[in-house]
Formats: C-alpha cells, structure tokens, sequence
C-alpha cells in the first residue's frame, strides 16, 4: 500500500486550520506535485485507488487516474479529521488553547470540540485501509500495489498502527505534502517500507514474479540480520 499525501494546499502555510473546510484545492506547487507523481509511480501497475473525499486529494490523484486509467474510489473514513470548533482559526491562536498540548503530548486523549477524537479517527482509517486492503488482496492477489491519498494526521496514524506504535507516538512521525510512504500487509504483522519519501526511486515497489508452478504468498517472517534489498516487500 502506497499512502500518499496530498499535494501542497492553498491552506498550507496559511496559518490557518483547514480541516474539512469546502473547496480547499491544491496551489501552484501542489500542482506540480501531483502532475511530478504520475511520472514517479509511470512504472508501478497499481491495481487500487482510494481517496479522501477532501478536494486537495482528489486534485492529487487527477493526473495519475488519467495516466493508469484508474478507477477512483472514495472513501470518507479517510478524510481529515473533524476539527470541529477549531476548524477555519489560525494556528497561533490555537496553540494557546489547552487542548493544543494535549494534541502534542497525549493525542489518544484529544477530542476537538464539536468534532472528533484522533483516537476515533485512527480506528476509522485503519478499519478502512484493511478493508480494501483485503479487497484488493481478493481481486489481484497477494503482490497486488495499491495507492491511498490522504491526509497528513491521518496517514501518521496509519503509520503508527502499521509501526506498532501508541498513537500518542504519532507525532513523531512526519509526513510532508505530496510525499510517499509504503506499508505491506502480511498474515501477521505490518511492514513500513518507507516514510515521507519525497523523490526516491520506486522501482523496488513492484513485486518480483512468482516462479512458474509455484504460489508466491506474502510472508509475515521478518528477515534475520535486516533485509537483502530485494523486492517484493511493498
């Protein structure tokens, strides 16, 4: 699974909470990113596409369905968090707020008010991700690519469950506009491939062909002493 953000807003670097604000779309470098990401994933055969309903990602992944001739489908369990009251003020005034540390040091606690808890929103993003990630799974087989495009809190959330990982160490995980990161499910654990890559090659991410005769099922072991490099871990 390939968990994209979504390009660089007009909301970011405004100072200011986006959220679930209507008809927030992607700048001039958001743009650029998202026609930069059809070029990056021209060698991946992806077999899934999911997306936030947000706008900004659904201008993201415009270049790369026209591209592949993929089929988009949209899910609402992955779309920004519920800012509630705090959507639309500036971040300088919302640092003030108690709750802000709350976010910072203990997010499993922080409900926003008049929206959601990260907690909340976690569960809802991982029920989601391993829903389709089994669907897919079922209708491509095991080696199966499959892009996600996102939101920032949402995608470190994600990260942190495939890590292992208390959501009150989400934090620490950083996930810019327009980056790339890769999680592989297995029967029995997670793999987190990469994170927050911004450029790097992906050719790595496309599985090697089963032998002939012989059923080439994801395995779930880690690898003793640290990976070869191979591919097939995505």
């Amino acid at each position: 699974m390939i968990l994209l953000r979504h390009g660089r807003s007009t909301a970011n670097g405004s100072g200011v909470l986006a959220g679930r604000t209507p008809k927030v779309g992607l700048d001039e470098t958001g743009r650029a990113q998202a026609e930069a990401l059809a070029g990056r994933l021209a060698g991946i055969p992806l077999s899934g596409l999911v997306v936030s309903p947000m706008l900004r990602c659904k201008q993201t992944v415009a270049p790369l369905v026209a591209a592949q001739g993929l089929e988009r489908v949209v899910d609402a369990r992955l779309s920004e968090v519920d800012y509630g009251d705090w959507t639309g003020r500036a971040i300088k005034d919302l640092t003030s707020e108690p709750l802000w540390r709350v976010v910072q040091a203990h997010p499993s606690a922080a409900v926003f008010p008049g929206g959601e808890g990260l907690a909340a929103m976690q569960a809802r993003a991982v029920e989601a991700v391993r829903e389709h990630d089994a669907r897919i799974t079922a209708a491509h087989g095991d080696h199966a690519v499959w892009l996600l495009c996102s939101h920032g809190d949402v995608l470190k959330s994600l990260i942190a469950d495939a890590l292992g990982q208390h959501l009150d160490s989400f934090q620490r995980i950083v996930v810019d506009p327009g980056s790339l990161s890769v999680v592989t499910y297995t029967e029995t654990r997670p793999f987190v491939v990469r994170v927050n890559d911004n450029g790097g090659d992906l050719s790595g991410l496309v599985p090697p062909k089963p032998k002939r005769g012989k059923k080439d099922k994801k395995s779930s072991d880690a690898v003793i002493g640290g990976s070869t490099g191979r591919k097939g871990r995505a």
